[in-house]
């Protein structure tokens, strides 16, 4: 599915066109997975309660949501963006435990909006907070203008030679 996902993206694929090639490639394969897992259960071939049974019995359970990229077209095929910024909402709550004043956690929290925002948008989060230390006047005077998906135009500029010279 992945091997499929990477040719589609490769390919520039249209979301209807990437929906067609894992209906080809991808259908056939999970068409077999899940045989296989309905012969495990309706043969006894695994213990319910073991780590293999209990795996079974989770795919088994979610198995319309988890082949949902096999019928809607632009759904992705894991959630693993989502686990991602999960997991670093806990790591800053975990880090949030050490802030002194209300204040300081209210600045520990922007910067971590804007830090993960940077990531998304993939941007080196250092990188950003540099420019936007260094261009302080300019980003106070055109905030819009430098945030983390568009201030690399907003730096170029910034850095570009006068005009005149």
């Amino acid at each position: 599915m992945y091997r499929v996902d990477a040719v589609a993206r490769k390919e520039g694929f249209t979301p209807a066109q990437r929906l067609a090639l894992h209906q080809q490639e991808s259908l056939p394969v999970l068409d077999g997975l899940k045989a296989w897992l309905e012969e495990q259960v309706t043969q006894r071939k695994v213990e319910p309660n073991s780590g293999l049974g209990q795996a079974i019995a989770y795919l088994r359970k979610h198995w319309e949501k988890l082949t949902l990229f096999l019928r809607e077209e632009g759904a992705p095929l894991d959630n693993n963006v989502c686990e991602r910024a999960l997991k670093k909402v806990i790591l800053h709550r975990k880090n949030a435990l050490f802030y002194q004043t209300l204040n300081g956690a209210h600045v520990g929290d922007v910067f971590m909006s804007l830090i993960h925002t940077v990531e998304l948008c993939e941007g080196n989060p250092f990188n950003y907070l540099v420019a936007l230390l260094r261009h302080s006047e300019a980003l106070a005077q055109a905030p819009d203008e430098w945030m983390p998906w568009n201030y690399q135009q907003a730096l170029a500029a910034a850095d570009a030679p006068p005009s005149g010279t």
